[in-house]
């Protein structure tokens, strides 16, 4: 194996459906194309969207399309004592301070946080904590869409909310530090918070609970979502149909499709492992189309 450490993050308020196959086949191929390793991880720490049992079936659709995963599945909510200690070392370092600021205030301010919070010396009822970026990373290089900057300013993220849970922001970050991925391959949806997650990063590397040399910055990809129309995404949200593990050959086949990629011509005839291992062989980065999002049929 290679350096190369990739991963999957779904998150378990229900199960996956088309749009998450095509991130989950598009991070697995780059991964194991560059012989590296795959990793899943069940990003749950949204306790009240989540959906009881949507984690096995995330794991037994990941299966049963014959997209093995490398190490033990890592669960969001077993590392609470990990953003804990993060988040002491930023408070140690004078990094975060507690911001009373609520959403009709933001909307007035077009959603951008303006740092009024940052010397109020505020307490930590009803209150949110953030972190001071001073030096934000306003542009980066994306894998597929090239050189890519941040349209909107940094704010200073939230990155323990009012009601106590941490905040995705800052958690995402953290695992991928400590699980030691440098290769993130995802949807566009999530490009914008992409300069975000590279100043956290640059700040977080610091506080790694095993520091060592050879920690690296991600870098990203970032795919087109898989829309019904315009502006409107494939997701749980809108109620995308959940995958049929009894037709995941077709799936896959659909997927790959989606992605640009090379399939045998005698495909009908070949089994769902043999069309991923001719998958992962014939991967090539620069046929994914370089969009933010494809139309496709509900």
């Amino acid at each position: 194996m290679t350096d190369y450490v990739g991963r999957f993050a779904p998150s378990p308020s229900g199960p996956l459906h088309f749009g998450s196959l095509v991130a989950a086949v598009a991070s697995f191929c780059d991964a194991r194309a560059h012989h590296g390793k795959w990793l899943v991880r069940i990003e749950d720490i949204d306790t009240p969207r989540c959906q009881t049992g949507a984690d096995k079936l995330i794991l037994d659709c990941l299966q049963a399309h014959e997209l093995h995963w490398d190490e033990e599945v890592v669960y969001q909510s077993q590392r609470l004592d990990l953003y804990h200690e993060y988040v002491d070392k930023l408070r140690q370092r004078t990094q975060v301070y507690w911001c009373t600021c609520n959403r009709q205030r933001l909307k007035t301010l077009g959603g951008d946080y303006d740092g009024l919070c940052r010397e109020q010396g505020h307490s930590y009822e009803n209150a949110a904590l953030r972190v001071h970026i001073n030096e934000p990373t306003m542009a980066f290089h994306d894998l597929l869409l090239g050189e890519q900057t941040s349209a909107a300013p940094i704010c200073d993220p939230i990155i323990v909310r009012r009601d106590g849970l941490f905040a995705y922001n800052l958690v995402v970050v953290v695992d991928d530090i400590e699980q030691g991925v440098n290769h993130v391959v995802r949807g566009s949806d999530i490009l914008p918070v992409t300069p975000l997650h590279l100043s956290l990063a640059n700040i977080l590397t610091t506080s790694a609970s095993t520091p060592s040399l050879d920690t690296k910055i991600p870098a990203y990809m970032h795919l087109p979502v898989a829309c019904v129309e315009p502006g409107r995404k494939l997701s749980k949200q809108n109620h995308a149909p959940a995958l049929d593990n009894e037709a995941a050959k077709h799936n896959v086949i659909t997927a790959l499709n989606f992605l640009g990629q090379a399939l045998p011509d005698d495909w009908q005839r070949r089994s769902l492992s043999q069309i991923i291992d001719y998958a992962i062989s014939h991967w090539q980065r620069q046929n994914v189309p370089k969009c933010m999002e494809v139309i496709v049929a509900e």
